[in-house]
This record gives structure tokens, sequence and C-alpha cells, in this order.
């Protein structure tokens, strides 16, 4: 089977070079590693290697062209398939016949490149094969999911065929611009020379492939739910739990598979060794893992942040006691319409009611705090702790929309976040943070600042305490705990106390926020 060697990226900025020197030539075995060609870009001379052992089956190029970077170079028959056609056990008449069929379908094999897949991304790790090998796939059909810094995204196949060859296996880090996959599809015209001695191989590497996924369920059970139709989160359940999805049979419409099933497939199959399992603990050992994707992403961010940012910490506490209240008489009422009314379009709403008249905690300083950005809309973004890690998709222009408006942006944006797939327009642009860290438990935190972001609000969890009323009763109250820490180049102390006293009479008055809507 021939695949294309794709010319990998030669430098920052380098999108063609001149084919200085051909080191093998066509039908030369090479090893991997091995010196393949002297390429010229506008900087200096460099030696490309080759990614893989085997027979270099046709140079596309030759001495003086100008090649392109991220597109074919070569093609070659790798090492472990080259030898197959040469089999002596393989019937005579099997060869005879597969040059026939390729003939006759004009069929060729190339490799999918991995494509742009968000601003400044170069690399992202793949979760999740949605495909095997041997598999037929549609056009537009997903074929993986993968996980860059800021959120988990699905590759879909650009082309129908067959899969031919997965060049990554499950936790491994691709490359943005490489290969990803290997697919067999009809010609469109044009073929390579070398897509003949690339169908010859293919019958035989493809029905063999078909078979690569066996043994792993074997050892198991068979494949009961081939499609495994199921969510990102639920796939991710069942990784974590160390179950193929695809032997977990689905309770919901037309197969789909729901959490509650992978935990209880996970349960029934961890029954036979759960004595053993009892009786050993481990002791003494370590383990280490790589810090990835959105993990990694936070993990710079917060540096830069306290790093650049001198942060300071307000706290305060809410009365919510009468928003509690609205809020539970407008909850039914509007599920009936498919509305999930929360409490954090009140607290987006009141917080972009107190910006207006508070905008420098809408604002952002540049590096070197020579200026002020004033921002004329409140993207307020919301702290999701999802399965892939924190993720804060904000909503956009919230002081033109209504609660109902930000019921169902927050809605959507919660979802997709704990999924993991949010689109990188949710996750940019967002000029102030709300972080619900309440909803988990706690009561008072110190945010990290979203830099370059100027303040971030923490909500502690709501509790029943005793408080003292105009009469000097004391009356249960639900009260919440906040946390707001700022900019202290920007917003001093004086400044933070007075917009959140503002956000807190919207949140304590609701009567309040509305005579102030517009």
């Amino acid at each position: 089977m021939s695949i294309d060697f794709i010319l990998p990226d030669i430098g920052e900025g380098i999108v063609e070079c001149e084919l200085v020197e051909w080191l093998v030539k066509e039908g030369d075995r090479i090893e991997e590693d091995q010196p393949v060609a002297d390429v010229m870009t506008d900087k200096a001379m460099v030696q490309i290697p080759a990614m893989h052992s085997g027979i270099v089956d046709k140079l596309y190029y030759a001495k003086g062209d100008i090649a392109k970077v991220h597109a074919p170079l070569f093609a070659m028959t790798p090492e472990g398939e080259a030898g197959s056609e040469s089999a002596p056990s393989a019937p005579a008449a099997e060869p005879a016949q597969a040059p026939v069929a390729a003939a006759t379908t004009g069929t060729i094999i190339e490799d999918f490149i991995l494509p742009d897949i968000g601003e400044g991304i170069v690399e992202c790790e793949v979760v999740e094969w949605l495909v095997a090998e041997g598999d037929v796939i549609e056009e537009d059909q997903p074929v993986a999911d993968v996980m860059t810094d800021k959120a988990m995204v699905q590759i879909p196949a650009m082309h129908a065929g067959t899969v031919v060859k997965l060049h990554y296996g499950k936790g491994e880090i691709a490359k943005v611009h490489a290969p990803l996959f290997a697919l067999e599809r009809a010609s469109t015209g044009g073929t390579p020379a070398a897509t003949p001695v690339a169908k010859e191989e293919t019958p035989a590497p493809v029905a063999a492939k078909v078979e690569k996924p066996a043994p792993v369920v074997a050892s198991n059970e068979k494949v009961v739910n081939k499609k495994a139709v199921a969510s990102p989160a639920v796939r991710r359940v069942a990784r974590e739990l160390g179950v193929n999805i695809h032997q977990v049979p689905g309770s919901g419409k037309k197969g789909r598979i729901f959490k509650e099933d992978v935990v209880a497939f996970n349960e029934q199959g961890a029954q036979p060794t759960a004595a053993t399992s009892s009786t050993q603990t481990a002791v003494g050992g370590t383990r280490v893992e790589p810090i990835r994707g959105v993990k990694a992403a936070m993990a710079k961010a917060m540096t830069a942040s306290v790093s650049t940012i001198p942060h300071f910490t307000y706290c305060e506490e809410i009365d919510m006691t009468k928003l509690i209240k609205l809020r539970g008489e407008l909850k039914e009422v509007y599920a009936k319409q498919d509305i999930k009314l929360t409490m954090m379009p009140f607290f987006m709403k009141a917080m972009s009611l107190a910006l207006k008249q508070f905008p420098v905690v809408n604002s952002q300083p540049n590096e070197e705090c020579t200026e002020i950005t004033y921002f004329d809309d409140h993207n307020i973004g919301m702290a999701v702790d999802s399965k892939v890690g924190l993720l804060v998709p904000n909503v956009k222009q919230v002081q033109t929309k209504s609660i109902l408006d930000l019921a169902q942006d927050i809605a959507r944006l919660t979802e997709g976040a704990r999924s993991g797939r949010v689109a990188s327009e949710d996750l940019k642009g967002g000029t102030i943070t709300i972080s619900n860290i309440g909803a988990i438990g706690g009561t008072v935190a110190t945010p990290i600042i979203n830099k370059p972001e100027s303040a971030i609000v923490a909500l502690g969890k709501v509790q029943h305490l005793p408080r003292f009323n105009d009469k000097g009763e004391v009356e249960s109250r639900a009260i919440m705990q906040v946390s707001w820490s700022g900019d202290h180049r920007i917003i001093d102390g004086g400044t933070i106390a007075r917009f959140c006293n503002l956000w807190k009479s919207f949140l304590e008055e609701p009567t309040n926020m509305l005579v102030h809507m517009s």
C-alpha cells in the first residue's frame, strides 16, 4: 500500500522550497530517518529524513522543482506492507485481480491532512477515534475527537471512502498540517503514476485491518453497538472507566448510549474480578501524566495572570432571599417553553447594569499599563468546571439582552463547555468573569483574574443564616458570600466596593433591577 510522504514545516513562515538533490531514487529501499532529499529554503539548506522504512514508489518533483510545504513530496510503501506483495503463500490469481479492480474503480490512497483547528494551535491530543481501520466513511462524517489547549474539536472527513490507516494512537499528540489518517477514495482524475502500485496491495491490507480491532474486543465481549451513538461526555466517561463503548448496549432511541448505560456495563464487567482486586492494594507507587490540552492552557494562563497582575480581593455577602423567591415563581412558567431559568442570568444582568456606572471594571490595560481600553460591550464570562478542564465561555453583549435571552445563551454555552465543545468565538473577547464555585461548595475564595480582563467574582454557596430584620428580629435569610479579585493597577478598593454595592442592590431588590433595565 503506497502512502504519500508530506513535506513538513521546515522553518517559520516557509511555504515552499527548491528540490536541490534527491538522495534516493524510485525503487530504493529506505530506512526510518534516512535522508531522502536536500531542499533549499530562502534561509538555508535543509535535509529531509524519511518518517518510515520502506520502498520509494514515486518522486513527485524533479531536481530544481519548487516543492510545497504540507504537500506530498514522494510516495512510498511502508516496510511492513512492502513484503506482503511477494509472500509465497499468496495465490497467483489474487495479485492479478487487484490491478483490474483498481483500474475499474479508479481509487487512490491519500493522507488526510489535519487542518488548522484554531488560531495559534499547532498540535492536539487524539482523544477518541470515531472510526476504525477498514471502516467505510461518508463525506463530513466525524472521524476523531481531538483536544486542543482550548476545547474539544471534532474532525470531519473531507471525502467518502475507506479508512486505510490511522497515523496516531489514542492519547498521542497529532500535528496540525501533518497526516492524520490515510483514506482510500474514488479518483477524480490526475492520479499519480504510483497509484496502480498502491492498488495491487490495497485489497489484502484493508481486509486485514478490518479485523484489527477484533482482538481487543474479543478478550471481553463482541461488539453490540457498532455505531455507538453517544455524546462526547458519555464517551469520556467510558474512557475514564476503561470501557469499550462499542460493547455497551444503548438504552436510548436508536441505540443511543447514556452515562447510566456505561456505568451499569462497567459494574457488571467488574464483578468477576472484584474479589481479586479487593485483596490487592497498591502501595508506594507513583503515576506521572503529561499536562495537556485545556489543563495546560489553564496552567499557563493562571501563571501569566498572577505574575503580571497585582491582585486584591474584596468580599461581601448578599441576601438572595427575594431573588430566589422571584426565580422560583418564574422557573416553572418558562420551563414549559423549554427555557431553563437559573440564577446566572440575574447575576449577569445585574452586573451589566452596574458596569454602566463603573466602566473601569469593564476595561483592560495594555501590557505596559500605559493605556486603558474601555469596552462598550459587556461580554460576561462564566467559568465552567468541565471534564476537559476549566473553560470560560462568555455571553456577548449582555447589555442588550433580556433575562430570557441570557438564559438561553447560558444554557447553550454551559452544555457546550461541559462536553468540551465550545466554539472558539465563544471563548474569545470576554471582558469580566463570574466563577460559580458555590455550585460545588465553599463560601469565600480568592479567584484569579482571567487575563487580560481586570476583575472576576467568585460566587459562594447559598446558606440559610440568622440575620436581624428592620425590626430587630432574628429571621432566616438566604445568604451568599461573593469574593471579588481586581487588577490593582487600575481598580482601587473604593471602586470595587462601590461597584459591588450597586450590583448587590440589584440582586437583593429585583424590582430595583427591573426599573433600571432599558
